[in-house]
């Protein structure tokens, strides 16, 4: 029966924390949806589950209903510690998830728990300083997320940020407090919780500091949902002795040189992600196949002419010369098109067009698979988070095993209950990693290709 249950808000969240808990040996799936996990037939050998409530760029009422389901799914399931893993930028409603996590475990008979919030991802250079979150050095509402078109952020301070979108008391532990160590982290979340306060926000910038808030939580015995990116529910799990210290999980052996071939789509239009391809496709055996967006966005006949052109120049180019890695790209050629932009022409909802354009991806790369064979395919690699869950849509997946990352967050799984079962995927955000970042991923899907 697995102990650990999160509601991540959309896939790559629910990856990215699941990879930390998957490293330090648990046995660790995500399912896109509250129905997928329900459905499953193998839960009870899972250490940890995790659910994408997919819920990021919703309305405040429609995300509570969707986390509060995701979250009653799990409570059937047996789980017995939670998380609400949150984005690093603090992107969608957080306030109004915690609230719903919260309110269904009070519903299901567990009182009095408190959200503990540590926002921190030092490995991913994400920390908090005085309630004040900080990206890489940078304030989080100067970073380019912060411009997100679906979910920007307006407030940098974290406490005032999550006290505008929930109902409950919100307080904060700062970080004198946190580097004096255990005891006085335990005696300032108490006098908070003295205070009234349901949600309680701790700085940390390093992973010593999650793991002493980790410890004092432990200490003090109480029922806390963890809220956070995915360390501090690592450092949770760790203290509790759900699971072990975290070490890396890559296979010895590699597919490279067998005539295999990795599959890329490329949905994120980011600067990071360009130069990535950019340098992977300096390599003469990495083969790009630029896809035109507008047919895409338009839909119908337009979208199905051009997913059939790029499945065309994909499949005689494995049967010409097998490229070690196919680039499926709709975004690093040309103009940059501003979707907005798309969306108002054609009367279309917000988001429709990239919507539309991520669908066509995963489907180019459905008919890929269908042609060519999956025993000429080493992997599957996707940059940009609805990219990779319209991929997986389209193979009809629904559940996918984390078993690593190739640096974090950037997660590596295998394909669960679909008729590629055990196939390596990896997930990557559009701004995530260096220059070199995308020929390291080909390189560790070979190895992944290896995988019993």
């Amino acid at each position: 029966m697995p102990l650990i249950g999160a509601v991540a808000d959309d896939l790559t969240g629910a990856t990215t924390t699941g990879v930390l808990l998957a490293r330090s040996k648990a046995r660790t799936a995500v399912y896109f949806n509250e129905t997928a996990a329900q459905n499953a037939k193998d839960a009870s050998a899972l250490d940890a589950i995790l659910i994408s409530s997919n819920s990021r760029p919703l309305k405040p009422a429609e995300a509570y209903d969707k986390v509060y389901s995701a979250t009653t799914a799990l409570l059937k399931m047996g789980v017995r510690y939670f998380t609400k893993r949150i984005d690093t930028t603090l992107r969608g409603g957080v306030g109004v998830e915690i609230d719903a996590m919260l309110d269904a475990i009070e519903k299901d008979g567990v009182k009095d728990t408190i959200a503990i919030v540590v926002p921190a991802m030092p490995q991913s250079r994400r920390i908090l300083v005085g309630g004040y979150s900080v990206i890489d050095g940078t304030a989080l509402i100067n970073t380019p997320v912060a411009q997100d078109v679906r979910t920007p952020v307006f407030e940098n301070y974290i406490p005032r940020l999550i006290d505008g979108q929930s109902r409950k008391k919100v307080g904060l532990v700062e970080l004198g407090t946190v580097l004096k160590g255990v005891n006085d982290i335990k005696r300032k979340l108490k006098a908070q919780r003295q205070d009234g306060c349901e949600i309680i926000v701790v700085d940390a910038i390093t992973l010593e500091d999650v793991e002493k808030i980790a410890n004092a939580c432990v200490e003090l015995k109480w029922n806390v949902l963890a809220v956070d990116p995915g360390p501090f529910t690592a450092k949770l799990a760790y203290c509790r002795g759900l699971i072990r210290e975290e070490e890396p999980n890559i296979p010895t052996e590699t597919l490279d040189g067998t005539g295999k071939t990795v599959l890329i789509a490329a949905g994120s239009a980011s600067p990071i992600t360009k130069k990535q391809m950019a340098v992977l496709t300096e390599d003469e055996r990495h083969k790009r196949i630029s896809v035109d967006p507008i047919p895409l966005i338009n839909g119908g006949e337009d979208a199905r002419q051009e997913i059939v052109k790029a499945v065309v120049e994909g499949v005689k180019l494995i049967e010409t010369c097998q490229p070690r890695a196919i680039l499926f790209e709709t975004a690093l050629h040309g103009t940059l098109l501003n979707l907005d932009d798309e969306d108002e022409k054609r009367g279309y909802r917000g988001g429709q067009s990239a919507d539309n354009i991520n669908a066509c991806l995963g489907e180019i790369i459905k008919q890929m698979l269908e042609k060519v064979g999956r025993e000429k395919i080493a992997g599957l690699y996707t940059t940009g988070g609805d990219t990779m869950v319209n991929v997986c849509t389209a193979l009809g997946v629904q559940c996918l095993e984390v078993v690593d990352y190739v640096i974090a967050q950037t997660d590596v799984g295998r394909m669960l209950g679909n008729e590629y079962e055990g196939m390596p995927i990896v997930g990557k955000g559009g701004l995530t990693g260096n220059n070199q970042t995308a020929c390291d991923i080909v390189d560790r899907l070979f190895r992944e290709a290896t995988r019993k």
